[in-house]
């Protein structure tokens, strides 16, 4: 399994909407994303913890290596 990069959540933001997903609505500062019938909430903050990264892409359905993938393919 890849290691999970130490990402802002602008930047997860990126890589989700990298992956097909696109913002339905904010508050505050949580983000929160949907494609088809999946969705995750992704926190805008300046490091996100791994725990919550690697629980928006279990939100999301996606595996870590698709999202390691789509981060490294800037």
């Amino acid at each position: 399994m890849p290691k999970l990069p130490r990402i802002s959540g602008e930047d997860a933001v990126k890589v989700f909407m990298r992956l097909g997903f696109y913002v339905t609505r904010q508050k505050g500062s949580h983000v929160v994303m949907r494609r088809d019938n999946k969705g995750c909430v992704i926190p805008e903050h300046k490091e996100l913890a791994l725990g919550t990264l690697r629980s928006a892409i279990r939100q999301a359905g996606l595996t870590v290596e698709e999202f390691v993938e789509a981060y490294s393919d800037k």
